[in-house]
């Protein structure tokens, strides 16, 4: 078992079964962020010979100051690997297993399988089925209200897994086969109305033609699903999967204005705003649970799935994996260092959950 499964597969296992009634049990956030490699941040997660955190170059080119803000309250890991592509390491999360056990070793195309030459024969395209057993399933069954906000991509098209409630969730907004959005814009319906409307986001059809970028409308879409839960007096578990930050490299004109370069290819900006943008949700969503009474009660699981994607340039990645080699799709550290951070939302020594799972604040397990 790997760490993206060792970490996430005890904390949510003992949590599970932490006390036997179910208003007593924390709440628990997944926040999962698509193609974001370790050096897509402000927040370093390379470390000296000590375990002092170092500051690269990209650390410098990216805004990411609620991720700094989790990392401070909270403990980072600087070893965290996952799969090189993201339907394996959404399997595995939501499942604890390995790759090698559940089979699904590449990423699934949503329409068709997509096994290439190099195999495995015996492949699971079809990746999680509703006889798969898996951890918002038993939560769920142990009194959580599982929520899925975003990308799910645990199956493709053709069986019942391509819908997060026949894996565990109460609740799916946004997510389907999908691998990816056919855009980010409100104007264009997130794919619905232009571009490939087979890769068009479901269920925020509210939002089309308003100002509320694709993250932003997802982060919203979460903090009401959140607040229901409470209101029902349960305790919730959310799954909120950014579509960000995969291609489409759409501009989110909020934050392309902070980068400007001539070092950088011509993507490069509007992945960085896309970087920002989602750790503008992250700080929302942080905000919002203080806002209700909940950050004290929730552990905060800060994920990516998999290696960069970055429009950086090599082709061997080294310019968005620097000074690791590799990006997504490859099995170098580029490709499958990811960027992992476990916090309560809100320290509060005192508080009893907090007491029976402590965290450390500031921590950097290498």
């Amino acid at each position: 078992m790997n760490r993206f499964t060792k970490y996430i597969g005890a904390g949510i296992g003992l949590l599970s079964g932490a006390v036997a009634g179910a208003q007593d049990r924390p709440n628990i956030v997944v926040f999962l962020v698509d193609d974001m490699g370790l050096m897509d941040t402000s927040l370093p997660f390379v470390t000296d010979k000590d375990g002092n955190p170092v500051e690269q170059p990209l650390n410098r080119w990216y805004r990411t100051p609620n991720m700094e803000r989790l990392a401070a309250q909270g403990t980072r890991f600087t070893q965290f690997y996952a799969q090189s592509v993201s339907s394996p390491s959404r399997t595995s999360l939501l499942t604890g297993h390995n790759a090698a056990r559940h089979r699904t070793t590449n990423w699934i195309n949503a329409e068709s399988n997509n096994r290439d030459k190099y195999g495995p024969y015996d492949w699971n395209w079809n990746g999680l089925t509703s006889g798969s057993i898996t951890y918002p399933g038993i939560l769920r069954e142990n009194g959580y209200k599982t929520i899925h906000v975003g990308k799910a991509h645990f199956s493709n098209m053709h069986t019942d897994g391509r819908d997060p409630r026949n894996l565990g969730f109460d609740v799916n907004i946004a997510g389907s086969a999908i691998g990816h959005p056919a855009s980010y814009l409100p104007e264009n319906g997130y794919g619905k109305y232009k571009g490939w409307k087979a890769r068009a986001v479901p269920d925020l059809d509210k939002y089309h033609n308003t100002e509320t970028f694709l993250t932003d409308a997802l982060t919203i879409e979460a903090a009401s699903e959140v607040d229901k839960a409470v209101n029902e007096g349960k305790p919730f578990y959310l799954n909120l999967a950014h579509y960000a930050v995969h291609a489409p490299f759409d501009i989110d004109k909020r934050f392309i204005d902070h980068y400007t370069s001539d070092e950088y290819p011509v993507n490069a900006p509007a992945f960085a705003a896309l970087i920002e943008g989602m750790d503008k949700s992250l700080g929302d969503l942080m905000d919002h649970l203080d806002s209700i009474g909940q950050a004290e009660n929730t552990l905060l699981i800060f994920l990516g799935d998999n290696g960069s994607d970055a429009p950086m340039g090599d082709k061997a990645g080294h310019t968005s994996s620097a000074p690791y080699r590799g990006k997504k799709g490859m099995e170098f550290e580029g490709g499958m260092l990811v960027p992992a951070i476990i916090s309560w939302a809100k320290p509060a020594p005192d508080n009893k959950f907090q007491k029976e799972y402590p965290i450390s604040q500031g921590g950097i397990q290498t």
